[in-house]
């Protein structure tokens, strides 16, 4: 589990020195800096991928990267550390292209004593070397920075990825967009039935009208599958075009709780997008459920989402002018609020936060 997690100059997060727990709700007004939190686990992700580079352009340079621009800010610095015992930091400078490379690499071990244990793994370069270094002890730093995918489930358009036929053997991992909803869900039909099962039913309690999925090659093109579903009452197969984009996402979002080989670290932005309310609060029940085996990490608008958790899985992102501060919730500050209104409650009336 990540446990601690530093960063110094990414875009509106000028300094920021964050504990993290199991279940972590990011709260706060449009534009506070939720989504940049967010999107440094993609630069992290891409980072770790050799993709550094895609990355910066996919920005249109360092300029919209570096906190308030070249002129103010030089450098980017991140630090993640895992379990107290593992870290790994980088410090990214800007070059005459207006790109970033490494100023240096560093993996850190801890084993009990006072100080950290470091490895260099070089400056000078543009691409991380974390991948291809060998070696038990970046084992276990590998298996987090691989796993840091942003999982957004908001394209459900006619031309989305995940309405349309895909290859049925792209399931090793459901993707961060739900592209391959069909093929994944097919895999899990085929290897894991039980889970299959749990899926099926939990997408029942909030859509009755589902029969099940109706999951088989296509008829032509056998490499080929799309997600197709049966209604209650009725021997017709049904595709994702049937379904109401709410439905169509908490069916994603269901998959990605409940698959059998859960993600080490779960990133999810805006998931009560277009979900009913009794859905939202089923979503959390799903992200209790999983934090047991991952760590959850989430981005939201929703109160009604909030109203689910404890103070203490809380994270209130607010602006200060320029700056994002992060600062998470406990009990004890807020029990006598508690007695009388619920943590959405309070999110409203701008007790603890959060609001323009």
């Amino acid at each position: 589990m990540i446990n601690r997690i530093e960063i110094q100059g990414f875009k509106s997060i000028q300094k920021m020195d964050l504990k993290l727990s199991s279940i972590n709700i990011l709260i706060g007004a449009n534009g506070a800096g939720k989504s940049n939190f967010i999107n440094f686990f993609k630069l992290l992700y891409q980072l770790y991928h050799q993709d550094l580079q895609n990355y910066v352009a996919e920005e249109a340079g360092a300029e919209n990267i570096l906190h308030l621009g070249l002129k103010h800010t030089e450098k980017l610095f991140g630090r993640i550390e895992f379990d107290s015992t593992n870290a790994y930091l980088f410090t990214l400078a800007t070059n005459q292209q207006g790109s970033l490379y490494f100023q240096h690499e560093i993996t850190q071990f801890h084993h009990g004593f006072p100080s950290w244990d470091e490895v260099i793994l070089g400056k000078g370069y543009l691409e991380s070397k974390l991948k291809d270094t060998e070696g038990a002890r970046y084992r276990y730093v590998n298996t987090y920075m691989s796993s840091f995918k942003v999982f957004h489930f908001h394209d459900t358009s006619k031309t989305a990825k995940i309405k349309q036929k895909g290859s049925i053997d792209d399931n090793r991992v459901l993707r961060e967009d739900g592209g391959n909803l069909a093929a994944y869900l097919f895999y899990l039909q085929e290897t894991s039935p039980k889970d299959f099962r749990k899926i099926e039913n939990v997408i029942r309690t909030v859509a009755p009208y589902f029969e099940g999925f109706d999951l088989k090659p296509d008829k032509i093109r056998n490499d080929q599958i799309q997600l197709a579903w049966r209604q209650k009452g009725s021997d017709m197969s049904f595709f994702a075009m049937h379904l109401s984009d709410g439905t169509l996402r908490f069916m994603t979002l269901v998959t990605l709780l409940l698959q059998p080989n859960l993600p080490t670290t779960i990133i999810i932005d805006e998931p009560e997008l277009g979900l009913h309310p009794f859905a939202i609060n089923k979503l959390a029940g799903l992200i209790k459920k999983a934090s047991a085996q991952s760590q959850v990490i989430v981005s939201t608008q929703s109160t009604d989402l909030v109203d689910n958790f404890a103070p203490e899985d809380v994270i209130i992102v607010d602006r200060n002018q320029t700056d994002s501060v992060f600062k998470r919730l406990d009990s004890l500050s807020l029990q006598n609020w508690l007695k009388n209104y619920t943590l959405g409650n309070l999110w409203h009336k701008n007790v603890i936060g959060g609001t323009p």
